[in-house]
């Protein structure tokens, strides 16, 4: 993290303010198509990205470079990047996604997105998030063309771009045959056809490059909205923003026989800077629907 926590108190919150101020967004691939109009209209800032940055070198999703660190860590390093090659601005924002199998759906794929923001002047850092099934992330092992092609079908190509890559015991191999962003026929069919020729069959995936990967961009707007909601959130104690639900309480009595169900009953917000905790129930709801009450829906 870049600079240090400071409490503040409510009078001198102005401090938080960053209206006016300069923002480097840390990419490469087009992220600040979505990330910039919502930083710009909700905290006045005005954003660049830094020329020449290579956010690749923290990982690709290709596999030719590993990811070593965790999303969170990853957006760190990329806001430290923009910070060294833009010194003039006052905050810096990465994002970083993860794709795999979601926790508690057999074979669904769950898709996760995270902003990061943090002012080097008050070493604040915000995080915005997005979790979506909604996603296009899939792979096959094409043996002929067609089998691409058939792939590209389902997932929506060519607005949704490809990865071709070789195959070494039906695993995914850049250092055999590597070609990504395909978005033409033509250009898969040359990649498979290459990469078949080299190690018997290929290696078809979406592109999960945010500038290749329209459903994702999407995503990672809903979490920037989400930072702009979580930094105009402020702490009551210290004006602090970042005053966010970090805990939900289970218990939301069932409309028919008032017994707890799982669904939550109250949040808790904390305040990262001074401590300060809040319960509050969740708005809009005061029971839950039956189908959630093991007694009523057993």
């Amino acid at each position: 993290m870049v600079g240090e926590r400071t409490r503040l108190t409510p009078d001198r919150a102005d401090r938080f303010t960053l209206c006016g101020s300069l923002a480097a967004i840390a990419t490469m691939h087009g992220k600040e198509r979505v990330i910039a109009p919502v930083l710009s209209a909700g905290l006045g800032l005005e954003c660049r990205v830094p020329a020449g940055l290579d956010t690749d070198r923290f990982g690709t999703f290709s596999r030719e470079r590993a990811r070593t660190a965790n999303a969170l860590e990853a957006a760190r390093e990329k806001v430290a990047a923009a910070f060294a090659m833009m010194p003039e601005a006052r905050v810096a924002i990465a994002s970083e996604g993860s794709f795999g199998p979601h926790p508690q759906i057999p074979f669904a794929p769950l898709g996760r997105e995270l902003v990061v923001l943090i002012d080097r002047v008050t070493g604040l850092e915000i995080a915005g998030h997005d979790a979506t099934l909604d996603l296009r992330y899939a792979h096959v092992i094409a043996r002929t063309t067609q089998d691409a092609e058939a792939f590209g079908e389902r997932i929506g190509f060519p607005e949704h771009a490809l990865i071709v890559m070789g195959c070494a015991g039906d695993h995914p191999d850049p250092h055999i045959a590597l070609c990504k962003g395909i978005t033409t026929s033509q250009a898969l069919a040359e990649a498979v056809g290459t990469a078949i020729a080299l190690s018997g069959a290929a290696f078809v995936e979406t592109d999960m490059r945010a500038h290749h990967n329209p459903t994702r961009m999407r995503a990672i707007e809903r979490a920037s909205c989400d930072l702009i909601a979580r930094y105009q959130s402020r702490c009551p104690a210290c004006a602090t923003p970042g005053f966010a639900v970090t805990q939900r309480i289970a218990g939301l009595p069932c409309k028919w026989c008032g017994a707890p169900t799982a669904l939550p009953l109250a949040e808790v917000f904390t305040c990262t800077a001074c401590g300060h905790r809040e319960e509050r129930s969740v708005i809009g709801q005061t029971t839950a629907d039956p189908g959630n009450c093991d007694l009523c829906n057993p």
